[in-house]
């Protein structure tokens, strides 16, 4: 099985859930995205801020194939280009750090890291351009309440599985952090895939030689 990560660009949107690539949850505040959406043309609005943000920022987004079918996806930017981030109950999002707007990996690809691998991903990419932390908002009670943000807000439970910490508390809505030098720092994906496949046996310890026993004599 063949893992590929590449990052957004005006091509790769396509490759998008169809849900997804017409979302604006993020991209326009509230009001502009209402709008947008009873206007019949949101996917319009998500290629032109992905195209603005792009222009005058760079990349903005990561997409991971597996045998060459989009199996997961996650979009980040400063949070100047989130309109959205602004109107959480836990904002703002620290000076320091970009917003990881949404992260999703295709139900039929769940479980296989895939998501720990967008998160790296991220992590490299805003390594380069010096920031030192990601941010996102998560949602405690996703798949419980039936309103529009259910599917735009990633949950908790995600974020806390790839290493982000909770910085401030809220029951519905806690906003969350992770240090890039603590991503960058993970294990290969080899080394992660046979530790979890071994347990407690290390690849160092199934390939160490084993020393014969010295006897001593008294």
């Amino acid at each position: 099985m063949s893992r590929r990560l590449v990052s957004l660009t005006l091509d790769t949107l396509e490759d998008l859930p169809r849900g997804c690539r017409k979302c604006v949850f993020w991209e326009l505040d509230p009001v502009s995205a209402e709008r947008a959406c009873a206007d019949g043309a949101p996917e319009l609005e998500k290629e032109a801020w992905v195209s603005q943000t792009l222009l005058e920022w760079g990349s903005c987004g990561k997409l991971i194939y597996v045998d060459g079918m989009p199996a997961g996806f996650v979009m980040f930017a400063p949070p100047a280009y989130v309109p959205r981030s602004m109107a959480f109950p836990t904002s703002p999002v620290s000076a320091d750090a970009a917003l990881l707007m949404t992260a999703h990996v295709v139900p039929a690809f769940a479980g296989g890291g895939l998501g720990r691998m967008l998160v790296q991903g991220v992590a490299r990419d805003l390594t380069k351009r010096g920031i030192k932390a990601i941010e996102a908002f998560g949602d405690a009670k996703f798949g419980e309440a039936d309103d529009d943000a259910k599917a735009c807000v990633a949950p908790v439970d995600f974020f806390l599985s790839v290493g982000f910490k909770t910085v401030r508390q809220h029951p519905r809505y806690p906003r969350l952090r992770l240090e890039l030098r603590t991503a960058l720092s993970w294990k290969s994906d080899v080394e992660y895939a046979l530790e979890k496949l071994l347990g407690s046996m290390t690849p160092e310890t199934l390939l160490r030689p084993v020393r014969p026993a010295t006897s001593s004599t008294a």
